[in-house]
């Protein structure tokens, strides 16, 4: 510090001069942190938010998610470990009651593994009836993914009746799951839904036992919420055509492939069977119109999740742009059809035709599956009426 009073004019000067240069940075550093301070708080309340995490998450270093088999490819691509390098993406995979008993096991065993669960959407509420879910919607984040006129119909699609826990992010469409042997049918001669339980083909018309979970629940509902189909339909369908039911899921497609059956009721595994060069492949749309499925398409927020941080950016990247963009690709060659997310502003190439919404199309929403227990007494009643089983 300057002694002033015993200085030299020459000092003084020096002085003076010191002092003023000491002032001018400060008043450079003063005036540089109200920048940097002002920066901050002109950052968006979302994004400070988001910042803050991406740090958690990164800090948490990995995400697990369970998700249905026919899924796993999305997860697998390692396109979100492109974006977010330093957090592990671990899936594990399966088909939907294993994955339930799986995890069911686990929180049984107060074994908190699962961040994220992808699954359809019967399971997904079985979780949330378990108490097992935390709300999605509080979490989604990132503006592309809340602005809603990025969705179809311009909103987003909850499967739960609190529209918080069951996100849906698919709606394919679902002309039935019909399928034929080519060999023995001509599937031009079929252009109503009612044609299926014409006299001709009684004692000619296989299908999977709906009552067990799995393939065909979406398009049983399709039929039954259907105003010009209904249960009237379900009704002749099960109990006027002397339907044989099947179990057993490769059964199904031997022998339809076989020409044991000229037509089935929701056989899996047709797509890449008939582009295998086997006399087998699936009815297109008819003039009743088609369903919108959600499939495997429910996505939900497990509680107590072991890497929250990283569990919110999985699920706002998924939804995001990129994500969906990722998604359809993934899926462009799936054997039964890719599905059609419900963004609308990314490009649809990727999607199998029969899968693509279409405007003009007269859709039913299939995700009524609180119909399901009402539709299977009914399938029971045929079936009695039958005299099957």
């Amino acid at each position: 510090m300057c002694r002033i009073l015993s200085m030299s004019a020459r000092e003084g000067r020096g002085c003076s001069l010191s002092l003023m240069k000491h002032w001018i940075i400060g008043s450079l550093l003063g005036a540089w942190f109200v920048a940097s301070a002002d920066a901050a708080e002109t950052k968006p309340a979302w994004q400070q938010q988001w910042e803050q995490i991406v740090q958690g998450a990164k800090k948490e270093g990995q995400v697990t998610v369970y998700v249905h088999s026919t899924y796993a490819p999305v997860l697998t691509s390692g396109a979100f470990e492109k974006v977010f390098p330093d957090i592990k993406l671990v899936v594990v995979s399966g088909v939907e009651n294993d994955l339930e008993r799986r995890f069911t096991a686990e929180r049984r065993a107060e074994k908190y593994l699962a961040d994220v669960f992808m699954v359809g959407v019967l399971r997904s509420n079985d979780f949330k009836q378990a108490k097992y879910l935390d709300p999605i919607k509080p979490v989604l984040l990132l503006p592309e993914v809340v602005d809603e006129s990025k969705w179809w119909q311009g909103k987003h699609y909850y499967s739960d009746p609190e529209k918080q826990y069951l996100f849906r992010y698919v709606a394919s469409a679902q002309l039935g799951q019909i399928s034929y042997n080519t060999q023995l049918v001509q599937a031009k001669e079929f252009t109503s839904f009612w044609d299926f339980v014409n006299p001709r083909w009684k004692g000619k018309i296989l299908a999977r036992d709906i009552r067990l979970p799995g393939t065909g629940g979406s398009a049983i509902r399709l039929f039954y919420n259907s105003p010009e189909l209904g249960p009237e339909f379900v009704r002749k369908l099960f109990a006027e055509t002397d339907i044989t039911l099947f179990r057993d899921r490769r059964q199904g497609l031997d022998w339809l492939a076989a020409g044991k059956f000229p037509i089935c009721f929701w056989c899996e595994g047709v797509e890449k069977a008939h582009s295998q060069g086997l006399p087998v492949d699936v009815f297109g749309r008819m003039k009743e119109g088609a369903g919108l499925s959600a499939g495997q398409g429910i996505l939900t927020l497990v509680n107590q999740a072991p890497h929250p941080n990283a569990a919110r950016v999985f699920i706002n990247w998924f939804l995001s742009r990129d994500g969906q963009v990722n998604f359809q690709k993934a899926l462009g060659k799936a054997d039964e059809g890719s599905p059609d997310s419900m963004r609308i502003d990314i490009p649809k190439g990727d999607v199998d035709p029969k899968s693509r919404r279409i405007d003009g199309v007269k859709y039913v929403d299939t995700e009524q599956w609180q119909a399901m227990k009402a539709i299977l007494a009914l399938v029971d009643e045929a079936l009695a009426e039958a005299k099957k089983k």
